[in-house]
């Protein structure tokens, strides 16, 4: 045992713990915990300019590999307040965070001393756990019961406060016998994964449903292996988009009123069973549970007891580890494969992806007429080309998120990184680059609209201080385009509202410059204020080129790449209100060469990969 101050052994902890990486802004009441990173070394800080900011970059680095849990740091009062919406939207997706607050002194916790806030009670409605320490000796405790929550069971954010009086008192504690403690995990029995095993393979049309869990679980491998063995369609979620490779035989589509596609929607309508794993029935995902449920039957496994039955009674609930499960799932597939008891149903796989292939159920992109208004559609396509199979992509809401799920292709795992459930505007510019320091030789590419790019652009300045490249595309229609196609789609007394959603004025700046006048924000001119670089593209001819480019400056530069591409202000992406009854607003693709990467992938190309991997 060894006299320290708290904040040592509570640094001391993170080290033990794993943490290498810390997103923050440093304030008086949180200055003790600063000076103990400093001493202790092997924490690097990244000073964000905004304390949402930071959060949201922890998120950003938890999300980008297994087992990582990303850090903010923040003093007493609205740094944590501000922290709110980062730990929302990490809760809201099982995201594990620490957040560190500064506290005023304990005597003065009541005394409305100067930026002292309640944020124990504020933060309880989006954490797992939120404590204000009391007791100095309590320090390195908590923060090893912190790694324990976050880690266990359904995974979670975690609210540390920390007065200032309690973070300088000297304990007594000896950091080289200090252990994390065993994490849990609920784990399926032998019977059940027999008893869903069963059911499943009683059915004539089955889909497996592969939600963020198994992201979480490190378990994508395993789950292709399972679909393999089986022989059975897999619809991600939009959290589990790239559990399995988009250009996998078994890749039946995603399914939902917005991020979904057509074939994936006409699949999940003609199944008869439905296999979920590690997904919550979002319902953005179900749209109505009548339409989703009817005629089929569900199995349903969750990490967390109260996600069976919370949004509809599935036939069947078991309560795991997505890993676990898919680790009993394969072994007994296997073991029924060699005794010949599992279904063939290669004529439903077929089925399926002649859905994927055929152009009546594929969205149009080859919009290239050079005289127009760049569509979005056209953008994504380009992205597909430019990028390849290694980009990983970072977005948050909005008409750019949906069409970019409908449009681009992901292929592994953590290669799309969505906030799926919270969406909050603003999210992508620090979540991006919480990704680049998790990894720094990741193809990042960040997806926004213009009012989320305009949220927290001043993160961008965190990018070029600490020389974390990446490519952000910026779709500019000067609208907010998801509110206004709402507010366009609601018949009223006085017809269509379009109502505080126009982002365009006349910038006396840019006047001189056709490509932007009237659209409001010169965004190149800001980014590159703030120590970043920037391309803008107003014809549909210049994207690729631009793309290419922007690679070219982010390997040069070591700095942020936002490439501005201004759209014509009004385009309606698809969506509808049922997964049965989604309204398609732009022409389909006329053939397969005319829309390469509006088609998942060729059916030679599918039929042979079939049988390579499940045959």
């Amino acid at each position: 045992m060894s006299k320290m101050r708290a904040v040592d052994a509570a640094v001391a902890v993170l080290k033990k713990e794993g943490i290498n990486n810390a997103f923050g802004v440093p304030g008086a009441a949180i200055n003790p915990f600063y000076s103990a990173m400093e001493a202790g070394g092997g924490i690097e800080h990244h000073l964000a300019r905004h304390v949402e900011g930071a959060s949201h970059m922890a998120e950003g680095y938890t999300r980008a590999k297994p087992g990582n849990i990303g850090v903010c740091v923040g003093t007493s009062g609205p740094a944590g307040t501000d922290m709110i919406t980062g730990l929302y939207s990490a809760i809201a997706d099982s995201i594990p965070i620490l957040c560190i607050t500064g506290q005023a002194p304990r005597d003065k916790l009541h005394k409305e001393d100067f930026q002292a806030v309640d944020i124990e009670k504020i933060a309880e409605g989006v954490t797992k756990w939120s404590v204000t320490v009391r007791e100095p000796a309590l320090v390195p405790r908590v923060f090893q019961k912190a790694f324990h929550l976050m880690r266990s069971s359904r995974p979670g954010p975690v609210l540390i406060d920390l007065p200032i009086d309690v973070q300088l008192a000297e304990i007594e504690f000896d950091i080289d016998s200090y252990e994390p403690m065993p994490v849990y995990k609920p784990k399926a029995t032998k019977a059940q994964i027999e008893k869903a095993l069963t059911m499943l393979n009683e059915a004539e049309r089955p889909l497996i449903v592969s939600g963020g869990g198994v992201i979480n679980a490190d378990a994508s491998e395993k789950l292709q292996e399972f679909a393999e063995i089986m022989g059975i369609p897999v619809i991600p979620t939009l959290m589990g988009w790239g559990t399995i490779p988009d250009d996998h035989p078994l890749m039946a589509g995603m399914v939902g009123l917005q991020t979904s596609h057509r074939y994936g929607n006409a699949t999940m309508l003609a199944s008869d069973f439905v296999f979920g794993i590690g997904n919550r029935w979002a319902n953005r995902h179900t749209g109505s549970v009548n339409v989703y449920t009817k005629d089929r039957k569900f199995v349903h496994i969750d990490i967390e007891p109260t996600q069976i039955g919370r949004v509809f009674e599935p036939d069947y609930g078991i309560v795991s580890d997505a890993g676990v499960a898919l680790e009993l799932l394969v072994e007994q597939a296997k073991d029924w494969k060699s005794k010949g008891i599992l279904k063939d149903r290669s004529n439903w796989v077929l089925e399926c992806r002649e859905r994927k292939t055929s152009t009546s159920m594929l969205r149009k992109t080859n919009f290239d007429d050079d005289k127009a208004k760049i569509k979005p559609q056209r953008v994504y396509a380009e992205m597909n080309n430019a990028f390849g199979k290694d980009a990983c992509y970072v977005t948050t809401i909005g008409l750019s998120q949906i069409a970019g799920a409908q449009f681009l292709h992901v292929y592994k795992p953590r290669h799309w990184i969505n906030c799926g459930q919270a969406g909050p505007l603003g999210w992508t510019v620090p979540a991006a680059l919480g990704v680049c320091v998790a990894d720094p030789e990741r193809q990042v590419v960040a997806l926004s609209g213009d009012y989320d790019f305009q949220f927290m652009i001043e993160e961008l300045a965190v990018g070029a201080q600490f020389k974390l490249p990446y490519i952000h595309i910026l779709v500019n229609n000067s609208y907010l385009g998801l509110i206004r196609q709402a507010q366009r789609g609601f018949e009223m007394d006085y017809g269509k509202m379009d109502y505080g959603v126009q982002l365009a004025f006349d910038n006396i700046h840019t006047e001189q410059d056709s490509e932007i006048h009237g659209y409001g924000v010169d965004h190149v001119a800001v980014v590159e204020g703030l120590g970043c670089k920037a391309i803008r593209v107003s014809k549909p001819g210049d994207i690729a080129g631009a793309l290419n480019l922007a690679q070219e400056w982010m390997q040069k530069y070591t700095v942020p790449v936002v490439v501005e591409i201004i759209l014509e202000k009004v385009t309606n992406i698809a969506m509808g209100t049922e997964i049965d009854n989604i309204t398609e607003h732009e022409d389909l693709a006329e053939n397969i060469s005319d829309a390469p990467t509006a088609i998942a992938f060729d059916k030679d190309y599918l039929d042979k990969e079939f049988e390579d991997k499940v045959s």
